[in-house]
């Protein structure tokens, strides 16, 4: 296999200890000659790689990314060939020693590099959350914009969140709909009718639910009716239940038997401009949502709601009726702290607004253009509030807002972010969003700079609800949770998988993705650990018994079958194909999100595996087995399959399984380093006792999304700090975060 992303680090500057040189001569130079040179010469040269002119220390490691392929390729029994004599474990040691001595040496006296950052534009998701919590308007306009790019894993990256002519005409969009709902100014207008039937709707978790989404024009009264059918001629009366953004609003009972099934829920409300959640559901007597085991609400078949007795069947939305007598939303009261049609007092609005939307602080000629736009509708006999619409939108349509934009240094030398910079990308990292008043307020004392108060500052923001932010959209993505949205298992072979399931699959990794952030624990419980959390209908997917109701709670394990991340059905499920589970697949996840050493892409005119055979004339774990007879395939598949064939217990949907068709599953393996184990368990114990690897992986990917660039060579000694000290403090997730905080390249830029 060749070996790549070879580049020079030199450091023939460094003064080389005489310990580090008695050890080169003594353990390094006879272990080439014995062991590589043979293949790696000037004139072989295998792998385009010629070993035999490395004679001095500085020269050696004047090409440091060799040695670490040469450590890892030794490490993992790839190198020397399989036909070759295996070293013994003492030259192995020896190499190690020296390799690892040198690179911490290196990074030790390295010249500190913080890299340059590209102006970012706010995401999808950051602008979503950035006009959240600038307004409190229920809106989320960015749902309407383009995808994102991704690059190195995130779609946070600056070097690919371009900005096209269709996300430009986007924003001038959506900035005047922002704008007219946070500072709304006309009465309500004419009234209309939406209804949103059951089978155009987005399945909903709970049994015979509805859940929509509908966008209300102004701050005004609505009339909001669920119609549920109800099939039955007997049994016991069912409770339906409007909810309205998560909040429970009204509920009645409906007898069965009667001659029309529909019946109907109607409640008159005040409701706030924007976008809100409108839920029919079905609730016990005390108000709580039915159980998925309820039998009155079970499908007759796997198909849509109509194969129930009792379900939803839509929501009707009617209004706009009158302006609501609730007074003006809070964005208003928020922003407009005058109402007298004034320039002086549109000055007010502006210079209280601006700061925070442009997340630091302005100019009097910054503010003095803003003001201008809404002073041309005063000028022409508009209302104040329209006035201050119209300064809003400009506000909302300047790259100051729309960019996080950071000052090149003055000098090549790098410079430290100002207080603004730093808590931008902060609160970009921990929220995903913009910076909340106490933020701005630490970075206009210039208190930001200050490592006591930037703790305080980071810990406080991992408390708030907002840090679920690192949830969705950090481990959403390391994880590659997303893609559990769009996979399809096969429903002739997997007809138990369903929505509610899917979703408890998300939640699930969810929640225990948070429960370490929250409690600080150990970044290796995302290896093993002895709990999870569960609801009902996970637990019986699992095959774990006393777990009752919809709702999630922690649950301790008392198997070795189950713990940490990769006995989760959502990891397990996104990492098979729909008709069955994927060694292949699940080796190069973990290789790729949790070891950081992902496989180089298969060669070309690689066979299919015969699905047909599968169960039939044998186990996948035998079918795969002939694939890797060949040598050039062996060299990847023999460390990604011994991974994959570690979780072979799990089905294709996370489910336990010892059988494969009519053969016993074989779950043992060798991981590199002849450490071998014979279940799931002893592999995840395997992977926790040697967490080198993995809490680098960790770190770089953390980094990555934190910085929004890809990691570089010169990142490298960050990396190995930040990796010490969390090592140090027992790999506590908050060592982690604030590590990268206080890093080089979080604080400056070149």
């Amino acid at each position: 296999m060749k070996l790549h992303s070879l580049f020079l680090i030199s450091v023939a500057a460094l003064a080389q200890p005489k310990a580090a040189v008695t050890a080169f001569e003594r353990d390094v130079v006879p272990f080439l000659n014995r062991r590589c040179v043979a293949c790696h010469n000037a004139k072989v040269k295998n792998a385009d790689l010629d070993l035999s002119r490395l004679r001095s220390v500085p020269e050696a490691f004047a090409e440091r990314n060799v040695w670490e392929n040469v450590l890892e390729k030794v490490r993992d029994n790839e190198m020397p060939p399989p036909a070759m004599p295996r070293p013994g474990q003492t030259e192995l040691l020896a190499l190690a020693r020296w390799i690892d001595g040198q690179i911490a040496r290196y990074d030790a006296a390295a010249k500190p590099e913080p890299g340059r950052v590209t102006a970012r534009r706010l995401n999808k998701v950051e602008y979503n959350n950035t006009i959240r919590d600038l307004f409190g308007v229920a809106f989320r306009p960015a749902d309407d914009f383009p995808n994102d790019d991704s690059g190195y894993g995130f779609d946070n990256i600056g070097d690919v969140l371009s900005l096209s002519p269709v996300l430009l005409e986007k924003y001038l969009t959506a900035a005047e709909r922002v704008a007219g709902l946070a500072i709304p100014a006309a009465p309500a207008g004419k009234a209309t009718l939406n209804r949103y039937p059951s089978d155009r709707a987005k399945p909903d978790p709970a049994p015979g639910a509805l859940t929509v989404n509908h966008r209300f024009p102004s701050w005004a009264e609505y009339e909001i009716q669920v119609r549920m059918i109800d099939r039955r001629q007997a049994g016991a009366a069912a409770r339906l239940a409007l909810h309205v953004d998560g909040r429970f609003v009204k509920a009645a009972e409906f007898e069965p038997g009667q001659t029309n099934p529909n019946r109907i829920l109607k409640y008159t409300l005040a409701i706030s401009a924007g976008d809100h959640a409108i839920r029919g559901l079905f609730v016990d007597a005390a108000d709580k949502p039915v159980s998925s085991t309820d039998p009155r609400f079970a499908k007759k078949t796997q198909g849509d709601l109509s194969a129930r007795d009792i379900f939803v069947d839509y929501i009707e939305v009617r209004g706009p009726f009158a302006e609501s007598g609730l007074g003006k939303p809070e964005s208003y009261q928020r922003l407009m702290v005058c109402t007298e049609p004034s320039p002086a007092c549109l000055e007010k609005i502006v210079s209280q607004t601006l700061p925070r939307v442009w997340r630091r602080d302005v100019t009097a000629r910054e503010t003095a253009k803003i003001v201008a736009l809404g002073a041309r509708a005063l000028n022409q006999g508009a209302s104040i509030e329209t006035a201050a619409q119209f300064a809003l939108q400009g506000m909302l349509v300047s790259p100051h807002f729309l960019f996080r934009v950071e000052r090149d240094a003055a000098t090549p030398q790098p410079r430290r972010l100002s207080n603004f910079e730093l808590a931008s990308r902060l609160s970009y990292f921990l929220w995903s969003s913009t910076p909340d008043g106490e933020l701005l307020d630490a970075a206009r004392r210039g208190d930001l700079l200050n490592s006591a108060t930037l703790h305080t500052q980071v810990r406080r923001m991992l408390a708030d609800p907002k840090s679920v932010a690192l949830v969705d959209n950090f481990a959403g993505q390391w994880l590659q949770l997303r893609n559990l949205e769009s996979h399809k298992p096969d429903p002739e072979k997997f007809p138990a998988f369903d929505e509610a399931l899917r979703d408890a699959m998300e939640r699930e990794t969810r929640l225990y993705f948070e429960s370490i952030v929250r409690e600080d624990r150990s970044v290796l419980e995302f290896l093993d650990s002895g709990y999870t959390y569960l609801n009902e209908r996970l637990a019986k997917h699992y095959g774990i018994a006393g777990v009752t109701g919809d709702e999630f709670r922690r649950v301790s394990l008392d198997t070795k079958d189950r713990g940490g991340i990769l006995s989760h059905a959502s990891i397990l499920t996104i990492s098979s194909y729909p008709t069955r589970t994927s060694p292949v697949l699940r080796g190069k996840w973990i290789l790729e999100n949790l070891l950081g050493t992902p496989p180089p892409p298969p060669p070309a005119n690689v066979p299919e595996l015969n699905e047909a055979e599968v169960g039939n004339t044998g186990t996948l774990r035998q079918q795969l087995e002939k694939h890797r007879a060949n040598a050039t395939c062996a060299v990847c598949h023999n460390k990604m399959d011994a991974l994959g064939f570690g979780l072979e217990n799990f089905g294709p949907t996370g489910e336990w399984r010892t059988m494969e068709g009519k053969f016993p599953i074989e779950s043992g393996g060798v991981l590199p380093g002849n450490k071998a184990f014979q279940s799931p368990g002893e592999m995840r114990a395997l992977l926790k006792s040697e967490p080198k690897n993995f809490t680098r992986c960790l770190t770089e990917k953390m980094l990555t999304y934190a910085l929004g660039r890809g990691l570089e060579k010169y990142d490298r000694p960050t990396v190995s700090r930040i990796c010490n000290k969390l090592a140090a403090d027992n790999y506590r997730m908050s060592s982690l975060i604030l590590e990268i905080v206080e890093s080089l390249p979080f604080q400056y830029r070149k």
